[in-house]
């Protein structure tokens, strides 16, 4: 299959600048494969003789078969103009006839005699004259709506790609302003309080940002550094939380030479604790388990939660997250989202797509590994 698209789509066939030397090549291929077949078919004249026959036929060919190639086929048919299309054909077909009997005539017979050919073709109608005629132009034709529709449907992949590209720029863009709004008004409520650990939030604040501004331009960004990015956010949350909340964090399995889309996992822990631990008034927990086997990468959020609480399954957040998750691994991902009585849990799985070559070492920080009561079911 590799070998057939390489062809289908090599430069010599597509490329504007080859298409002198792309007809030069056709036309003898064509000239050596109609010697060859007359000669197969009983021809008396030898294969050079044949390869002489076709040469002199080539001016009525081009003459014949190029106007219905570069004009039928892409003002007519390419256009959806079928009936039109078929009636030219009919047309040209019936006016071939005329023509082979006329370039035989006056042209081919006595270039023939002038040469000294024996076996020179008779005047009059021909068939197997006029089958090769409009054989040499239906080939042309074939190619020419070929490469017609091979160039929309690339411009066709092409607008769809950037039409993709476009959405989850759109998707990634809208994901931003999400987390900002929510930690931003983490740090208000400490700056109203005057309170000292105000500098270092906005410090990690200001690590998140430049993570957002330029890590997450690229598809792919390291999955260690995406990670420091969910303890950076849970730090902040856990300042506001202060006492209040349980946080485990378990991270197992190579994450130093992985690559992820950047901020898949993010919007999980935003619902974690805004519609979840935010809600409750006695003491809450979250549980935070990330492995890496392979290229596989599963990834196990879950949280506790008011028993009347419902999980914003259609918020804008995790909307985003299932799109992009279609576009980037539209095969190779499982998303689980579950609402129990008194906790939320998400299973994501993905199969990654790339490694990096390790830079540096990473040593996940365990922030709190507290153990509770509640039973997380396993995915």
């Amino acid at each position: 299959m590799k070998s057939i698209n390489d062809f289908l789509y090599n430069d010599f066939i597509f490329s504007s600048r080859c298409r002198v030397w792309r007809h030069i090549v056709y036309w003898i291929i064509h000239t050596v494969i109609w010697a060859e077949i007359w000669v197969l078919l009983g021809s008396p004249g030898s294969f050079s003789r044949e390869l002489i026959n076709m040469t002199m036929w080539l001016p009525v060919f081009i003459l014949y078969g190029y106007p219905m190639a570069y004009w039928a086929v892409p003002k007519l048919l390419m256009k959806g103009r079928l009936i039109q299309f078929l009636l030219l054909i009919f047309a040209w077909g019936y006016a071939g006839l005329y023509i082979d009997l006329l370039y035989r005539s006056y042209i081919y017979i006595p270039m023939q005699e002038a040469m000294g050919m024996k076996d020179v073709l008779p005047r009059g109608p021909l068939t197997f004259c006029y089958l090769c005629l409009t054989t040499s132009a239906a080939v042309p034709m074939v190619i020419k709506f070929f490469k017609y529709w091979n160039k929309k449907q690339q411009d066709w992949l092409n607008a769809q790609e950037e039409r993709m590209v476009a959405e989850l720029q759109l998707l990634k863009a809208q994901v931003h302003p999400h987390f900002l709004f929510n930690t931003l008004n983490n740090i208000y409520s400490f700056s109203l309080e005057n309170s000292p650990k105000t500098p270092g939030l906005i410090l990690k604040l200001s690590n998140l940002l430049s993570y957002m501004l330029y890590d997450c331009r690229s598809a792919e960004v390291r999955l260690e550094k995406e990670l420091e990015i969910m303890k950076n956010y849970i730090e902040l949350e856990r300042e506001r939380y202060d006492k209040r909340i349980d946080i485990s964090w378990k991270v197992s399995g190579e994450v130093r030479n992985t690559f992820i889309a950047p901020l898949m996992m993010l919007p999980f822990l935003e619902n974690a604790f805004k519609h979840g631990t935010s809600e409750q008034i006695e003491k809450s927990w979250l549980s935070v388990d990330i492995a890496v086997t392979g290229n596989k990468l599963k990834v196990k959020i879950a949280n506790s939660k008011n028993e009347f609480s419902k999980y914003y399954n259609h918020g804008i957040g995790i909307a985003n997250i299932r799109k992009r998750l279609q576009f980037i691994y539209p095969d190779n991902h499982e998303l689980k989202i579950s609402d129990e009585s008194d906790f939320f849990v998400v299973a994501l799985k993905i199969r990654l797509s790339g490694l990096a070559v390790p830079q540096r070492s990473f040593n996940p920080a365990i922030i709190q590994s507290i153990k509770h009561d509640a039973t997380v079911p396993a995915y």
